[in-house]
């Protein structure tokens, strides 16, 4: 389904050159898991000694793979670890079916990579509700884990994309004690997007040595920042999973190092970005920076109340300067807002202020930046020092012409 999609008029000119990581080999096959003739499984096998953290949705009708692999987080085996990855298939709302489908692969991997099987996670992506056929994801480990190779992580992406146009990735690389540290991460996602995660698959791989309990906490407050701070629709998914796996090869330690921390921060807020420009039927990348709110937290429910809204999504779809809509989902947001103190701006231009369209506003003036493919809608609350940053698209016909036949 991916392939025949338009690629969206916001994606990247081409996929970027990612470093090889140390420690991690990648491969990938057509399994037929939906569609014919498409890769759609992804193997990654990662060295003795890699150390790895997760974030996953927080949806009460979570996945089988979702449940597995944080079942399996938080260990410190010195054993390697193995990811696989299908598309097509999300093995969510399946009953049983869905942990035997678990059950057969994992033990098939762990018996192709020698891997042991609590080191082994996996991840399904695709419609809700029908059982994975996983013989035929399991049929194809012994080609997978021949076709393993440290220069395959592009192949990946393309694996893992379902409505996505284009495959998602990014890399940074910093040097910690004169050696060099590789991070790269591929995502996946274009639906069913919102903060808890969201329809996200994304994996993040780094040859530097970090002990798992400060690489859990060094993922889970960057993610507060990145993919917890974006959205396309709304809705969360059933599956969303990001892990971070810290491989070790490179024999630095990056424990606790800021400039580690800040290329990884980079490299979260690119693919971020990244999901919400393959958002479905996008033509509008949006950021919504709020501040002067009562406190950071209520920032983000201004933010996302306004990026969560289809009237405001819509009016951007049209290049119409809607401001009105904007005081619309402030007000619903829940949080605290005085209108007599809020300001609003669409780019550089002054909209609103002290409750009433500012004296100098023009309309033609906003009309011009709405007309933009990146636009930032500022908002001041007046009320103090909480501020917070979230990132949207626009909602257009193309979102209905996707989703109305996602299961045909």
């Amino acid at each position: 389904m991916a392939q025949s999609l338009t690629r969206s008029p916001l994606a990247p000119a081409s996929f970027p050159d990612l470093p090889i990581v140390k420690g991690v080999r990648f491969a990938s096959v057509a399994a037929g898991v939906k569609y014919q003739n498409r890769t759609d499984v992804m193997l990654a096998l990662m060295a003795p000694g890699t150390t790895i953290a997760g974030a996953f949705t927080q949806s009460l009708t979570r996945s089988a793979p979702v449940r597995d692999c944080q079942a399996k987080l938080g260990d410190n085996s010195q054993d390697g670890a193995a990811i696989l990855v299908n598309s097509g298939n999300s093995n969510a709302f399946t009953g049983h079916f869905g942990q035997t489908s678990v059950a057969q692969i994992t033990s098939a991997v762990a018996t192709a990579t020698g891997v042991p099987e609590a080191r082994v996670f996996t991840a399904s992506t695709g419609v809700i509700g029908e059982p994975l056929p996983h013989d035929r994801i399991v049929v194809k480990l012994g080609e997978l884990a021949d076709g393993l190779s440290d220069t395959r992580i592009n192949d990946a992406a393309d694996a893992i994309m379902t409505t996505d146009t284009f495959a998602k990735g990014a890399s940074a690389q910093v040097e910690i004690d004169g050696q060099t540290v590789s991070i790269a991460g591929i995502a996946k996602g274009s639906g069913m997007i919102a903060p808890d995660m969201a329809t996200m698959l994304v994996y993040i791989f780094t040859d530097a040595e970090v002990e798992q309990q400060a690489l859990q906490a060094l993922l889970t407050s960057i993610c507060n920042r990145t993919f917890n701070c974006i959205t396309v629709d709304s809705d969360t998914s059933t599956s969303d999973t990001l892990m971070l796996c810290a491989t070790g090869a490179a024999n630095v330690d990056a424990t606790d190092d800021a400039q580690f921390a800040s290329a990884l921060e980079t490299v979260m807020l690119d693919l971020s970005h990244q999901v919400v420009r393959d958002g479905e039927g996008a033509t509008k990348f949006v950021e919504i920076q709020v501040t002067g709110a009562a406190s950071d937290s209520d920032a983000k429910i201004h933010g996302l109340s306004i990026a969560n809204s289809p009237l405001v999504k819509t009016a951007i779809a049209g290049e119409d300067p809607n401001w009105g809509r904007i005081v619309m989902a402030i007000g619903k947001s829940g949080a605290a807002a005085d209108r007599d103190l809020l300001s609003i701006s669409f780019g550089d231009v002054l909209v609103a202020e002290k409750g009433w369209v500012s004296p100098d506003y023009r309309e033609e003036d906003a009309a011009i930046l709405m007309k933009q493919d990146e636009i930032t809608i500022k908002v001041d609350l007046g009320l103090g020092a909480g501020h917070a940053t979230v990132w949207t698209c626009d909602l257009t016909h193309g979102y209905i012409q996707i989703n109305a036949d996602y299961r045909s």
